[in-house]
C-alpha cells in the first residue's frame, strides 16, 4: 500500500518523540495501532461484501441463463408433441390400405400404441388390436441348488408343476 522503508518509519519515530513527548508515545502509538487494526478490518469486510456481492450476481445470472434454456427446451418440446399429435391426427385420418379410416381411440392403451407407432412413418396406419399366442416349452424338471439364492438372498424355491 505506501511504500515506507526503515529509514522512513526512524524519522517518523524521531518526530513522534520530539513532538508529543517521551511520556506520551506509547499510549499515542497503543491508540494508533488500535487505529490501524480497525482501519484493516473495516477494508477487510469492505473487500469481503464485494466479492460477496460479485459471487452473488453471477448465481443470479447463471440462475437466469438456466431458466432461459429450461423456458426455451420446454417450447421446443411443446412444439414437437404439437407436431406429432398433427402427424398422428392425419395419419390416423388418412385411409388405409383398404379404404378404411380410423378414429382416435379415447382409450390411453391404445392411444399410446398409435402414439408409439407414430415414431415409424411406414408403421403409423397400423394399429394391433390382439396379440399373437405363440407356444413355449418349458423343461420338464429345472434343477435348483439348495444352497443358490435370488437377488434378495432369499433362497430359491423350485417351481411347481402345473
Amino acid at each position: 500500500m505506501f511504500d515506507v522503508g526503515f529509514s522512513e518509519l526512524g524519522v517518523i519515530g524521531l518526530v513522534a518523540l520530539i513532538v508529543i513527548g517521551p511520556e506520551q508515545l506509547p499510549r499515542v502509538a497503543r491508540t494508533a495501532g488500535h487505529l490501524m487494526g480497525r482501519l484493516r478490518r473495516y477494508v477487510s469486510d469492505v473487500k469481503s461484501d464485494i466479492s460477496r456481492e460479485m459471487e452473488l450476481a453471477d448465481l443470479q445470472r447463471l440462475s437466469d441463463e438456466v431458466k432461459d434454456s429450461a423456458r426455451s427446451l420446454e417450447t421446443s418440446i411443446r412444439d414437437q408433441v404439437a407436431g406429432v399429435e398433427s402427424d398422428l391426427q392425419q395419419s390416423i385420418a388418412s385411409p388405409d390400405v383398404f379404404g378404411e379410416t380410423h378414429q382416435l381411440a379415447e382409450s390411453p392403451a391404445v392411444a399410446t400404441a398409435v402414439v408409439g407407432n407414430a415414431a415409424h412413418d411406414d408403421l403409423a396406419p397400423l394399429v394391433v388390436e390382439s396379440a399373437i399366442e405363440v407356444p413355449v416349452e418349458l423343461p420338464a424338471e429345472v434343477p435348483v441348488d439348495p444352497n443358490q439364492m435370488d437377488l434378495f438372498g432369499a433362497p430359491v424355491q423350485p417351481p411347481e408343476k402345473h
